[in-house]
């Protein structure tokens, strides 16, 4: 027990310097990329907001239906939470359902996201000059370059954003953006 007790003593006095890191970076060493969400696409929203949620306690700051036309003149519909922690800029993750047109489940290759692929969400605050050196880097599918997309919030009004989204050279998803508005909050 004597080997136990040393070890948890300094796990102890360890613990008010490990929240020091969570702290925000120095202005003088900011890079103009910050990580913002982890989006995971689910077959069932209801039941994955059970788990974040309800269990765990994140914080839903966002949840809307998204439409948007098809080529065929049908409606794409998907429903979005975001939800958050301890941070209300970074560390949020994003729950994404497709209503319409409902995806299928997991195969061995995708040419989208279907759910239990997670997205991660980087926003850049230069996402214009940075664009070039993403898409050239070795290995990297671009899926979409940046475009504007516009998404809804609750009041009335849009989020607008330059979304551009790629595979990364291990086949990950990464979405890179830049806010062009104020990001979504609790009352969105």
């Amino acid at each position: 027990m004597k080997l136990k007790l040393p070890l948890f003593l300094l796990l102890l006095c360890a613990m008010p310097s490990m929240s020091v890191l969570a702290e925000p970076v120095d202005a003088e060493q900011r890079i103009s990329v910050d990580i913002r969400r982890t989006t995971y696409i689910v077959t069932d929203i209801d039941n994955s907001l059970k788990l974040y949620r309800d269990a765990l306690g994140l914080k839903v700051i966002y949840d809307q239906m998204i439409n948007s036309p098809m080529e065929n003149g049908e409606t794409r519909k998907r429903r979005l939470v975001l939800m958050q922690a301890n941070d209300t800029f970074i560390g949020a993750l994003g729950l994404l359902q497709y209503i319409y047109p409902e995806k299928p489940q997991r195969q061995e290759k995708f040419d989208e996201p279907v759910p239990g692929d997670p997205i991660v969400v980087m926003n850049v605050s230069d996402l214009d000059t940075r664009w070039q050196a993403v898409a050239d880097s070795p290995k990297v599918n671009v899926i979409e370059a940046p475009h504007r997309v516009e998404y809804p919030r609750a009041g009335g009004g849009k989020i607008a954003v330059m979304v551009s989204m790629i595979r990364d050279p291990d086949g990950y998803w990464v979405e890179i953006n830049q806010l062009l508005d104020a990001p979504a909050k609790a009352s969105d």
